[in-house]
């Protein structure tokens, strides 16, 4: 039995074992929504940018007219909506894929259905959506857009964990399901271990049996940052510096060296971790927090073999479409549902203080996501 469906089968069994997490209060919050939006409808705050740059400089908060819903169209009221590196590197330009100008901020959130067009079936008023792919725009107050962009999610799990569900932890899930058959036992070993990925895949690695091996940073807050990724289900964590000693050897006479390495930072970070990799093992990379390239050692590729591969959760979602995505969401709410998948670390802020979520978001060494409450 692999890892990967020994995971699906508990997720099977998580649906029956939990109920609904404060109903009441879900209600309370979807009836608030519900007229708050009807008191603004027609028009909706944005943060918009009218050229590429740094976000603080760039973005603006502007009040703008509501699209027209369509047949086959949702309305949706975001409630909730983090800021993520990908978003920083869109309003910057430096992202591989870039909105039209002006464009509105961020790519994640959960939204909750107002209204729906004659045509829309999958959906009705009062449901929790995410967006399906890149590109909404959902640093604002209300979206419209086609029924075939948006996920629908269980609105009895809580805000913070559907608002931060459609990229690190699918991103996560994939890497860990996708590139080597991994059975319960086995390890695996990643940098930004911190990082809304590194959380998620902690999570969904114990989930499916695996240990896992966490690098992190040196920093003035090491045990308080130590003690909450252990408080997620980590096994082992250590620091970028640490990776570099001979005491590496002591801990793989606990833990088999891992078939499966998942690098967020590039640069030596990356190559060090590739360095503990089992032979005909697989590194792959998601991220580039060091903006610098990956070197990799000859004799990692001449005697082990190691493979070397990228990951994009936005060309999966293309590559796969809607069902697939469907399928790994509920497997994932599942989970959250178990009490097995927690959101991120997270700091609320308001809307309207937008500023202050964007400079948080932009600091170093601040491990928090940023979530935008609407």
């Amino acid at each position: 039995v692999t890892a990967a469906m020994a995971f699906r089968r508990l997720c099977e069994r998580a649906v029956g074992r939990r109920g609904p997490r404060h109903p009441g209060l879900l209600t309370r919050l979807q009836d608030r929504a519900l007229v708050s939006s009807a008191a603004a409808r027609g028009r909706c705050e944005a943060l918009v940018y009218r050229k590429h740059g740094e976000p603080l400089r760039v973005i603006q908060l502007e009040t703008l007219q509501s699209a027209e819903l369509r047949d086959s169209d949702i309305r949706a009221q975001i409630l909730a909506a983090p800021i993520n590196p990908s978003d920083i590197n869109m309003v910057q330009g430096t992202y591989p894929i870039l909105p039209d100008l002006p464009a509105i901020g961020g790519n994640e959130g959960v939204g909750q259905v107002m209204d729906v067009g004659s045509k829309v079936t999958n959906l009705k008023p009062g449901d929790w959506v995410i967006p399906s792919d890149a590109g909404l725009g959902t640093w604002r107050t209300e979206a419209v857009g086609n029924m075939n962009g948006f996920i629908k999610v269980p609105n009895n799990i809580p805000l913070l964990c559907a608002a931060t569900l459609g990229v690190n932890p699918c991103t996560a899930y994939r890497m860990l399901s996708d590139f080597e058959t991994l059975k319960p036992g086995d390890s695996v070993i990643q940098n930004a271990a911190n990082s809304g990925v590194g959380q998620a895949t902690i999570q969904i690695a114990k989930a499916m049996g695996l240990k896992t091996i966490n690098v992190i940073r040196n920093r003035p807050d090491l045990q308080q940052l130590t003690d909450s990724l252990m408080s997620l289900g980590a096994d082992y964590i250590i620091t970028e510096e640490a990776l570099r000693k001979p005491e590496m050897k002591e801990l793989f006479k606990k833990v088999p060296r891992p078939r499966l390495a998942l690098n967020g930072v590039g640069g030596k970070s990356a190559t060090e971790i590739l360095r503990h990799l089992e032979k005909g093992g697989t590194i792959v990379t998601y991220g580039g927090m060091a903006k610098q390239p990956i070197t990799v050692p000859v004799s990692a590729l001449i005697f082990n073999n190691v493979k070397i591969c990228g990951f994009w959760v936005t060309q999966w979602k293309l590559d796969h479409g809607h069902d697939l995505l469907q399928e790994m969401i509920t497997q994932l709410c599942n989970l959250i549902q178990a009490g097995m998948l927690r959101a991120p670390v997270c700091n609320k802020v308001n809307f309207q203080d937008y500023q202050t979520a964007l400079k948080a978001a932009t600091t170093p060494f601040i491990s928090s996501k940023q979530i935008l409450i609407m």
